[in-house]
């Protein structure tokens, strides 16, 4: 088969792994499988699914270092929209389910729930970084271009504080994330960025 081919395949492969959340919670509240509030079901269940989004995007980085295999360059910003998508559709379940398209509530709840300020931070920053993930960007920006996308470490930091606040009830799950996240954002300091390679070799030889 044609490499064209294959990584179009991939590509479409990745497109319906993605959808395939959203439309199984789709139908759980479609069936009344989602429990007597089906709105906060998918309000919680969108916003994880958008950071384990988030955390794969960033992943695919160190392994793209680990394995030199273009798969995981190739989907990298068909993720990170993903990562757009699903964070787009958690603030509008907010909008949808808890504010009932009530803007005027928006005011009382940023006083009682602060961590949504923080999740509109990181919304906006993952909309900056979609807006620049093209290649007319990347040319018109330049060197510039690099540095903006760091920030995609900080919006992970964003987004697990946002997180933290809503579950600081039980910080089991948070705590998951939160390590996988270190780990994630560990492959970026420069000593671990440099052992990959060597590490691939290694495994390449066993």
């Amino acid at each position: 088969m044609a490499a064209p081919r294959v990584w179009l395949l991939w590509r479409v492969g990745v497109f319906l792994a993605a959808l395939a959340p959203l439309v199984f919670w789709g139908w759980q509240v479609a069936i009344n499988a989602a429990g007597p509030e089906p709105g906060n079901y998918l309000l919680l269940n969108i916003g994880i699914g958008g950071l384990w989004m988030l955390l794969l995007t960033l992943s695919l980085t160190p392994l793209t270092k680990l394995t030199r295999w273009k798969g995981f360059a190739l989907i990298r910003r068909q993720l990170g929209l993903w990562t757009l998508a699903y964070a787009s559709l958690h603030m509008l379940s907010y909008a949808l389910f808890i504010l009932g398209l009530n803007w005027a509530l928006l005011g009382s709840e940023l006083v009682k729930r602060p961590y949504i300020i923080v999740g509109m931070i990181a919304l906006i920053g993952l909309a900056v970084l979609g807006a620049t993930s093209n290649k007319w960007s990347m040319r018109r920006l330049g060197k510039r271009w690099k540095p903006l996308h760091k920030f995609a470490y900080i919006i992970l930091g964003l987004v697990l504080l946002h997180f933290f606040w809503v579950v600081r009830a039980d910080l089991q799950e948070w705590a998951m994330y939160a390590a996988i996240a270190a780990l994630v954002m560990a492959t970026r300091l420069p000593p671990v960025a440099r052992t990959l390679p060597k590490l691939r070799y290694r495994l390449s030889r066993t």
